[in-house]
């Protein structure tokens, strides 16, 4: 059961301004197009990353005695923040917490709301701590706030075959350990010793045998990084350049997100009245009918021309 959460994209556009809209402050989100440690390395200081892959693995991920990679750290509760997954599509802002929530002693700034939960929060147990975040109003509110409108409902899922299911998880260095924080296992599993600086590295091997147990055409994988806001690296070393790319990104990142959240369904209709209409004027019907041909020889054509590769063949990942 969803319990009034919906889905969200794995976007660091969304992400970033997700938690700006929690209170936190002065943290980002990058995407992350390679496993490469050297990608992360530019990032630091790097708090955590963000995991979104096709749920369940190929392959049993954990057996009764514990997961495949990693020991299940029963006792690490008590300390650091982790919470079971009580509603489905919760995972996303339930990782991106996951990593938040154990950042307090390293002044990252979550926001006197964030706070506030937190102290509430780390008394109870997982399950407990699922079920508060599941049921906290403003973090359901902000989280849904970044759903994509979708005007249209498919009838046809109903009796077609399932969508496969897609998780957030979370890996993050803590008290000298690298911890993967997944609500939807009993504890948080350990990967072994770690610091701030060697995260990056060890990180990308926990991923790499991660994504190796899976048949080798899935490539439905994505990467996000939570790091320190890169502009004030900007402005401490009077980088000009990528302060301005930077704030060229934020104001991309507030374009697209004001599109998610409208329905353009009835400007889309209005505007192609006005088109049909000005299409009547022209020359009647004959003209209306000439428009639509031409546009339809024109969709032909372009997608003759991606089957042939002529758009370069890009693939997008992501979730």
């Amino acid at each position: 059961m969803s319990g009034g959460w919906n889905t969200i994209e794995s976007d660091a556009g969304v992400f970033t301004s997700l938690i700006e809209n929690l209170g936190v402050k002065d943290v980002q989100f990058e995407e992350l197009l390679t496993l490469d440690p050297s990608e992360l390395l530019s990032l630091q200081p790097l708090y955590g990353v963000i995991f979104l892959f096709k749920y369940p693995t190929d392959r049993p991920y954990a057996t009764p005695d514990g997961p495949l990679d990693g020991t299940f750290d029963h006792g690490a509760s008590e300390s650091l923040f982790f919470a079971t997954q009580t509603i489905q599509n919760a995972c996303a802002t339930q990782a991106l917490l996951s990593v938040l929530m154990n950042k307090t002693s390293e002044n990252v700034d979550i926001g006197d709301k964030l706070y506030e939960f937190r102290d509430f929060a780390m008394v109870l147990p997982p399950e407990f701590r699922g079920e508060a975040l599941s049921n906290s109003d403003l973090i359901r509110e902000v989280h849904n706030s970044f759903a994509r409108s979708n005007p249209f409902v498919d009838e046809t899922q109903k009796t077609g075959e399932a969508e496969d299911a897609f998780h957030f998880i979370a890996y993050t260095p803590i008290g000298g350990n690298l911890y993967e924080l997944d609500g939807l296992q009993p504890a948080p599993i350990s990967h072994g010793p770690c610091t701030p600086d060697s995260f990056p590295s060890a990180v990308v091997d926990v991923l790499q045998r991660r994504i190796a147990r899976y048949d080798a055409t899935e490539i439905r994988f994505n990467l996000l990084a939570m790091c320190r806001d890169l502009r004030i690296r900007a402005r401490d070393f009077g980088d000009e350049e990528l302060l301005a790319r930077e704030e060229r990104k934020r104001r991309d990142w507030h374009f697209e997100n004001a599109l998610r959240r409208h329905n353009f369904v009835g400007f889309a209709g209005e505007v192609l009245k006005e088109v049909v209409r000005a299409r009547l004027d022209e020359g009647g019907e004959k003209a209306v009918d000439k428009w639509v041909d031409e546009s339809l020889e024109r969709r032909k054509t372009a997608e003759k021309a991606a089957r042939r590769g002529d758009d370069g063949g890009d693939v997008e990942m992501g979730g």
